[in-house]
């Protein structure tokens, strides 16, 4: 099989549950299976939302904070938890993960862009797994927009990836919004994002997520164009990613631009 340099991308609704808690065995066999992809000879690459999520958790917050300054702070919390978590559950299978905390501003100037690129150069280099997250605390277009579909897209562009995965609470983009009608056909594969496409978007069904299906394909607009194909796929079971990697019918498949 050919090896794959693979950004997969974990929305807070795929990784926690209803009560706002880190849905532990789901976050364990995320591990697993990028570990095992990593074994397999695959650079992966993990750019997770749910830093504001776990903090509402750890702190018992009821509901979604819905000031920007508690969710900023809510952010600062969780992301403590959130990686303590990830390094624990990728250590039982061997494999050492790195924290990055960026800004689409980071990787907007040329400078501060090449130096996030040479770090994960070295990180894949040593067999490490990059986690990435939008820097919450002091950014945020991702905690009012794109629950980090954005920030994912140019990761993937960044370091030229051949795979760039959405795992969300979703299947992938259907013709109508699923929840409202029973006859909406789920798209296996867009050639061209046009505005067709794009009226097909729908709003966040998500109580902790931010990202909608605008972000999303918004994210595979920047991912198409720089020649990466982009898969949108349900999260909840993180095996998809096996059949994902052999380019088998999963999801929606967005074909990058040769």
């Amino acid at each position: 099989m050919e090896k794959k340099r693979l950004v997969v991308k974990v929305g807070s609704s795929t990784i926690t549950h209803e009560s706002g808690r880190l849905h532990l065995r789901k976050l364990d066999m995320l591990a697993r299976v990028l570990s095992d992809l990593g074994n397999a000879g695959h650079e992966v690459l993990l750019v997770s939302s749910g830093a504001i999520a776990a903090g509402c958790g750890k702190l018992h917050f009821a509901g979604k904070p819905q000031t920007l300054e508690e969710k900023q702070a809510m952010a600062a919390i969780g992301q403590c938890e959130l990686m303590y978590i990830y390094d624990k559950l990728f250590a039982q299978y061997s494999r050492k993960v790195a924290q990055l905390l960026l800004t689409k501003r980071d990787l907007e100037d040329e400078v501060l862009r090449q130096n996030a690129l040479d770090t994960l150069r070295v990180l894949l280099k040593y067999q490490a797994i990059p986690i990435i997250n939008e820097n919450d605390s002091i950014a945020t277009d991702e905690i009012v927009y794109g629950d980090n579909d954005t920030l994912s897209a140019i990761t993937a562009r960044l370091v030229g990836a051949d795979l760039l995965v959405l795992l969300s609470d979703i299947e992938g983009l259907y013709d109508a919004d699923p929840s409202r009608d029973p006859k909406a056909q789920k798209i296996d594969v867009v050639e061209t994002i046009d505005a067709h496409i794009l009226a097909m978007a729908g709003e966040s069904s998500s109580s902790l997520g931010t990202g909608g299906m605008i972000t999303k394909l918004q994210a595979a607009q920047i991912a198409t164009e720089a020649g990466c194909d982009m898969v949108i796929a349900s999260g909840a079971d993180p095996c998809i990613l096996y059949d994902l990697i052999e380019g088998k019918n999963c999801g929606t498949l967005f074909r990058a631009r040769r």
